[in-house]
């Protein structure tokens, strides 16, 4: 019995079935599966963490928060030693306590408990590539407010101005801690050097697209995103204004527990939750002009008998992103009643500043304008700041009780 020949228009027909397959299938993944290009089109704020990892720990760990529509972001610096309850090990330990190299989904997991957010892509910067990085795009230019003298078996001066570092000097200047500064101005050198790199990615843009540099770049870098999404990512933060991207720290009390000093967020972390709240609310704010970039000055005077109580209400502003330019006693020390003195012009920032603390006592006091000669007034002479907080026995040192 001959056996029947098949008819080659069939397999022409299911390659044809296949192709068509294939196409339309990568069409939806490109279209669906590509959760930068989802999270762009979103009406909401996009969370990333970036982490300068040293020693398999991280060095640095930031959470920039940017929201596409008004192309605004701020960064929240998490510092390694914040102290939480830690539930995946059952004590109170560092944050960094959980951080494993090469997968952060725990270590991002217990910053989203913090800030009250949800983090949804992270990059990785090891302490060996970062000087690759830096010699990637050229170099990194920074402002240094005072000279850097790092001594070691290759001693570095960074002078004061500005300064281009190539790849070895800003992981020097990145990775030492100077023994006769305090911690704080390392953790201020870090966020400067930061702040020059996002600057610097976003004007190198163009050269990181470059099909065989965009690789080389993605190997010195440890994320979860494809190159194409990454690609994607780094053009919309092309646009971001640094000068006007402020970095919050995480602020708290540091306390020495099991053998350790640990940074215990204030008010059992629920104040940098508020904060972090605050700040996507004034991001996503769609306000006219440049308003909504602006920081506000505040002048905080203590008007009781509480000593240091100035000091620390000027902390908790600092942490909602307010300039505290000057902090003092009031002329009297039995102040019943906190009051706001508002001289910044915009009576709902005023609102929002008063709501941080929950006082409704507000006392407008706008400044005289300029005349057009451009002579100052006295009362122009005698300005001091956006705001005046005098505090009043009324304040339990977080909120204005009894209003």
């Amino acid at each position: 019995m001959r056996r029947k020949n098949k008819d080659p228009s069939v397999f022409l027909l299911a390659a044809i079935v296949l192709l068509l397959a294939a196409g339309i299938f990568a069409a939806v993944y490109t279209l669906r599966g590509d959760p930068v290009e989802e999270a762009l089109s979103g009406d909401r704020v996009i969370n990333v963490l970036f982490v300068i990892e040293q020693n398999q720990k991280p060095l640095s760990a930031y959470v920039l928060m940017y929201y596409p529509a008004t192309k605004r972001a701020a960064i929240f610096d998490i510092p390694g030693e914040t102290g939480l309850l830690i539930t995946r090990i059952n004590r109170v330990d560092r944050i960094d306590a959980v951080y494993s190299p090469g997968r952060v989904s725990g270590f991002e997991s217990e910053i989203e408990g913090l800030l009250g957010i949800d983090i949804g892509f992270s990059i990785v910067f090891t302490m060996e590539n970062l000087g690759k990085i830096v010699d990637l795009l050229e170099g990194v230019e920074l402002f240094i407010p005072a000279p850097v003298d790092i001594r070691g078996d290759e001693p570095v001066l960074f002078p004061s101005g500005i300064t281009r570092l190539d790849g070895d000097k800003a992981a020097a200047y990145v990775r030492h801690e100077v023994p006769e500064e305090g911690r704080d101005a390392a953790v201020f050198r870090r966020q400067r050097f930061f702040l020059g790199l996002l600057r610097r990615q976003g004007e190198m843009n163009g050269v990181l697209k470059n099909p065989a540099v965009a690789r080389l770049y993605q190997s010195f870098l440890h994320t979860g995103m494809s190159r194409r999404e990454r690609i994607r990512l780094f053009d919309e933060f092309a646009s971001l204004d640094t000068d006007r991207t402020n970095i919050q720290s995480v602020g708290g009390n540091l306390r020495e527990l099991s053998g350790q000093t640990l940074l215990i967020p204030f008010y059992d972390g629920s104040l940098i939750k508020e904060i972090v709240r605050q700040t996507l609310a004034a991001l996503t704010r769609q306000s006219a002009g440049s308003l909504s970039e602006r920081v506000f000055t505040v002048e905080v005077l203590n008007g009781t008998a509480v000593n240091g109580l100035a000091g620390r209400t000027a902390e908790l502003l600092r942490g909602f992103g307010y300039d505290v330019i000057s902090i003092g006693n009031a002329d009297q020390a039995d102040y019943e009643k906190t009051e706001i003195i508002d001289r910044s012009g915009h009576g709902d920032i005023a609102e929002t500043f008063a709501e941080i603390i929950r006082c409704g006592n507000i006392r407008v006091e706008i400044p005289l304008e300029e005349t057009p000669e451009g002579d100052l007034t006295i009362r122009n002479l005698e300005y001091r700041s956006d705001f005046t907080l005098i505090i009043g026995r009324d304040f339990d040192g977080r909120y204005v009780r009894g209003n």
